[in-house]
């Protein structure tokens, strides 16, 4: 578990190609917030968890599988490329973006990039499938950072940056076009899952107002 608070940005120093699947080799530009990482931990990598599997200092390797590398934008990760950095969450520590759990929901495209005074709005599309677990006001870990929405529409979604935010993670490479990593909240997919079921477990011919009941009751 995550919070959407970028820990560091991260150097790529080797990209592995095994199969399908792929080992990458990162450096951790914050080398103090990486000094004491343990093999078998959690790293989200631009949003997407992955385990580390050695590490010698901030150095670590870690194994994206195909699945990872299909329903994400790992599959881009180059050499030199400087993908977000997130250490796993620990009970007790401060909460300051989200739960974020680390599994990306979709790959979205950034639409539109425009200076709003110190900050950055961008307009985001995403598949109309999600739209039931974007609300405004609500929270989205976009390439992993924790963001506030402002506004939605029934495929997109805007956000704005702060200077903060924009200067020390991937939104400073973010263009229209660009694809990044989104995860909804988990809260919202619960209450989506809990509604849906509810609605097929009742019984349509009990209870609700139709135009049908009330002709047979005399309203109409």
């Amino acid at each position: 578990m995550f919070t959407g608070l970028i820990t560091s940005r991260a150097c790529v120093l080797e990209v592995k190609s095994q199969g399908t699947d792929r080992r990458l080799k990162l450096a951790a530009e914050n080398q103090a917030a990486f000094a004491e990482i343990e093999d078998g931990e959690s790293i989200a990598v631009n949003g997407a968890c992955l385990t580390v599997e050695a590490h010698s200092g901030n150095t670590f390797l870690l194994y994206a599988s195909a699945e990872t590398l299909a329903k994400t934008t790992l599959r881009q990760l180059t050499l030199n490329s400087r993908p977000n950095l997130e250490r796993a969450l620990c009970l007790g520590d401060r909460l300051g973006g989200h739960l974020v759990t680390g599994h990306v929901d979709c790959v979205a495209t950034v639409l539109k990039k425009a200076r709003t005074g110190l900050s950055v709005c961008f307009t985001i599309s995403y598949p109309k499938t999600l739209a039931g677990q974007i609300v405004a006001k609500g929270s989205v870990a976009l390439d992993g950072i924790s963001l506030t929405i402002n506004s939605v529409g029934p495929d997109y979604l805007t956000v704005n940056v702060i200077p903060e935010t924009f200067s020390h993670t991937t939104v400073a490479d973010w263009q229209e076009g660009s694809l990044i990593n989104l995860e909804t909240d988990i809260l919202g997919k619960y209450v989506q899952r809990s509604l849906a079921l509810e609605d097929k477990g009742r019984d349509k011919t009990q209870g609700g107002v139709d135009y049908e009941l009330l002709m047979r009751n005399g309203f109409l």
